[in-house]
């Protein structure tokens, strides 16, 4: 069985790529230079498609002509206290960013003839994007059916979302049982050497962590006061 993963060189689409491989699947990586804010990401991408030793594309794109997104325009990251996250679509989300992976992916499985395409949608410990939920990933598997050779010869190409009812923790545990690097991943919105520990993103990835009883292995330049508080619990700092 093939496969075509979309890795952002996040934790969601890490843990994903690990699970494809799990479940037998020979991966094939996609990643995407979309005209985001910094590339970090990608290469966090790259280390982790070599750590796995699978193939390894990234196309280029620019949604930077379109904008509408703090991660593609010149607006700022905003910065919410954990417990609002998911309250409302936040700036950070890129317009309709899924629906256009997805279709180079589905392009990209049809020219490879994979069985499948995975990617990190979670509906649960998430910013909120409306492209994350479970109804969108049956919707676009259905009209990715009906709309390419592969599906007309009645191949079926599956989008798989195996982590969008788990909960950040969950997630974390089932990478850590795969032995995933998370040293190697990146998901704040912001780039530098360190992560923010400011953005939505950093904020549930910590949250994440601390839930599921470990300690990121990445380096913030700060600490939320929750995120504080278990690392002073762990021993890990002084104050």
């Amino acid at each position: 069985m093939k496969a075509v993963v979309l890795l952002s060189g996040g934790l969601d689409s890490t843990t994903v790529l690990a699970m494809a491989i799990d479940m037998g699947y020979k991966v094939h990586a996609l990643s995407f230079d979309y005209g985001q804010r910094h590339s970090r990401e990608l290469e966090s991408a790259r280390k982790i498609a070599t750590y796995y030793s699978v193939p390894h594309k990234i196309l280029k794109i620019d949604l930077r002509q379109i904008g509408g997104s703090a991660l593609t325009d010149n607006i700022d990251v905003p910065e919410r206290d954990v417990e609002h996250i998911g309250d409302e679509i936040p700036i950070t989300y890129v317009p309709a960013r899924n629906t256009i992976l997805l279709s180079y992916a589905l392009a990209y499985a049809e020219v490879i003839d994979a069985d499948a395409v995975f990617y990190g949608a979670n509906a649960i410990d998430y910013s909120g994007y409306p492209d994350c939920r479970p109804e969108y990933v049956d919707a676009f598997e259905k009209m990715a059916n009906l709309g390419t050779k592969r599906g007309a010869e009645g191949k079926k190409i599956r989008i798989l979302a195996p982590i969008i009812h788990m909960t950040k923790a969950e997630i974390i545990k089932k990478g850590m049982e795969l032995g995933v690097p998370y040293e190697l991943t990146w998901s704040c919105y912001r780039g530098g050497e360190k992560a923010c520990g400011r953005c939505d993103s950093c904020l549930l990835r910590l949250k994440g962590f601390m839930e599921a009883g470990y300690v990121d292995p990445i380096e913030y330049e700060y600490y939320p006061d929750f995120y504080r508080e278990y690392l002073k619990k762990r021993g890990k700092i002084d104050k």
